[in-house]
């Protein structure tokens, strides 16, 4: 297989106001090219900040963190981050929004429009490329925080709790939209989620992380058909196996 995300017993420690915290201990694991892979775990786990340190945003205070074959020491430019709150610019319009990286990159302007408007078409954003994140509904505004990730061909995309604010129906409808790109294109994807529900419908791996020190406590392959049915038997003993491993009755804070 073609190892692409590469950890080795990777730490985290903040400063801390009265003493060090340990955020992630001892952290090993590769991801393949095309993997769907899903962080589980509580709140406080140390899931964001791992993500954080793939994508060269904070430096791991242990361990080594290679993306594409290449120690990160800063930013890879392999790997693009969409964040819960989706880091739009409010007086940018969509398409200059979904042109920013391309644009802090030097594309040139013709070349941005054209990519932008494939990815504003394939995130169904047609029709909003004048209008401001104000003007937009939660859905929509992370809609746009996707296709701008995505117009820099990114060999892995990182999503730290993406659909976390969002009510059920536009969560499940943006769930569909991200499998049928990511099956479209198999970049790299690694999802934070503290919804077993969410990482079952979505992922082929799921990494479940102990309480902090973060550890990596399970390693699940999720063999399970697309399109998933949560009524299914499989599913459901997939479900009760992950709430032992995280110790919920259901889907946690």
């Amino acid at each position: 297989m073609n190892r692409f995300i590469e950890c080795v017993g990777v730490g985290k420690i903040y400063p801390g106001k009265n003493e060090p915290v340990e955020a992630l201990r001892g952290i090993d694991f590769t991801c393949d090219a095309g993997d769907f892979v899903c962080l589980l775990g509580r709140s406080g786990c140390g899931k964001s900040t791992l993500l954080q340190m793939m994508a060269g945003l904070e430096a791991p205070t242990a361990g080594q963190i290679a993306v594409a074959g290449r120690e990160l020491h800063g930013p890879s430019p392999d790997a693009a981050i969409v964040f819960q709150d989706h880091g739009l610019f409010p007086w940018m319009t969509v398409q200059k929004n979904v042109e920013f990286n391309m644009k802090a990159r030097a594309t040139p302007a013709a070349e941005r429009r054209r990519i932008a408007g494939h990815f504003i078409a394939m995130t169904s954003l047609t029709g909003f490329e004048g209008r401001y994140p104000h003007e937009l509904s939660g859905g929509m505004r992370q809609r746009v925080g996707i296709a701008r990730a995505l117009t820099t061909d990114p060999k892995a995309l990182l999503m730290d709790e993406p659909f976390g604010a969002l009510d059920a129906q536009t969560r499940g409808n943006l769930q569909d939209e991200l499998l049928k790109i990511w099956e479209k294109r198999r970049t790299t994807v690694l999802f934070v989620t503290h919804s077993i529900d969410e990482a079952l419908l979505l992922a082929d791996r799921i990494l479940v992380f102990s309480p902090r020190p973060g550890r990596i406590a399970a390693d699940i392959r999720v063999d399970l058909p697309r399109p998933r049915a949560p009524q299914s038997d499989a599913f459901s003993a997939l479900a009760r196996e992950l709430r032992g491993l995280v110790g919920a009755e259901r889907d946690f804070d």
